[in-house]
């Protein structure tokens, strides 16, 4: 079975998702993935390219939470992973786009990762509040009503105008 199967099976369960050990899984995993990208970020421009086993080893995390891990950033990277297919022996490439890293983070609402302090240094202030909004303002549905002026027909279709009828 590949890694990303076992992987989801396993912490997104029914058990897993309404329990103390789910609970615990899910705060060291929070944990080690905040590791990881700290050490990530501080260095944006290197592409990191290895095993799934070997990064694991690497990031000192367990090899399933690496396989978690890459199944989170692979939306993020210049070419995405083939992580459905991924054994522990497959070689993966973590070339991240920053400011698609950033806007998924915040669109996950993972503010432990967004507020890093290494964003600081790739991202300026401002370009960060952009993604924010741009991120905040891309599940915003706007039904814009056109603008019914005073003396404009009113819309319920009783000839009058607005003003005089349900404008009131």
């Amino acid at each position: 079975m590949a890694l990303l199967k076992e992987w989801r099976e396993y912490a997104y369960s029914e058990e897993m998702q309404n329990s103390k050990e789910g609970e615990k899984l899910w705060s060291e995993y929070f944990q080690l993935e905040k590791g990881i990208y700290e050490k990530l970020l501080a260095n944006p421009e290197e592409i990191v390219e290895g095993t799934v086993e070997d990064l694991a080893g690497k990031y000192e995390v367990p090899l399933s939470m690496m396989v978690g891990f890459l199944d989170g950033i692979n939306d993020s990277l210049k070419e995405p992973n083939p992580i459905d297919t991924m054994e522990k022996d497959t070689v993966v490439r973590l070339e991240i786009d920053c400011e698609k890293l950033y806007y998924n983070m915040v669109g996950c609402e993972a503010e432990w990762l967004y507020t890093l302090p290494q964003w600081d240094e790739i991202l300026t202030k401002e370009r960060q509040k952009e993604l924010y909004r741009e991120q905040k303002n891309s599940g915003t549905i706007r039904h814009e009503e056109p603008k019914i002026g005073r003396n404009d027909p009113c819309p319920c279709g009783s000839g009058k105008k607005y003003k005089h009828c349900c404008g009131r």
